[in-house]
């Protein structure tokens, strides 16, 4: 396999999995992040619509998770067309959403780890062609 195809299929797989988790975690255990994110975000501009932009969030973190999984697959089988970049493309834009929110709640040692997660997903994207 070509290396920049392994690295390509590596960070789909690394993305499936951080989102996959993050996302069945969220869904799991509802309550408990709910009520951690809403102390999380008492002093923000964010408070007040915590729950719903908590399911739009779980839902973007799955989808990318899927996504990101069939990608990984399919580059393991020299079909993945396009998907790659769809999955890549949809995990940088939920980063950015998330940093966003850990911004707004002036988190930034959160924020930063995120930066971290959203250029990991740029430089897939430049291998994604």
């Amino acid at each position: 396999m070509d290396p920049s195809v392994l690295a390509l299929t590596l960070i789909c797989a690394f993305f499936a999995v951080c989102f996959g988790q993050s996302g069945i975690d969220k869904v799991v255990d509802w309550k408990g992040n709910l009520g951690w994110l809403n102390g999380h975000f008492a002093q923000s501009p964010l408070r007040g619509t915590v729950a719903p932009l908590l399911g739009f969030i779980t839902l973007l973190e799955l989808a990318a998770a899927v996504l990101c999984t069939v990608a990984a697959r399919l580059l393991l089988f020299g079909k993945a067309g396009d998907i790659p970049h769809w999955a890549l493309g949809l995990s940088g834009a939920t980063l950015l959403m998330l940093f966003t929110g850990q911004r707004l709640a002036k988190d930034y040692p959160g924020a930063a780890t995120l930066a971290t997660y959203f250029l990991l997903a740029i430089f897939g994207l430049t291998l994604a062609g």
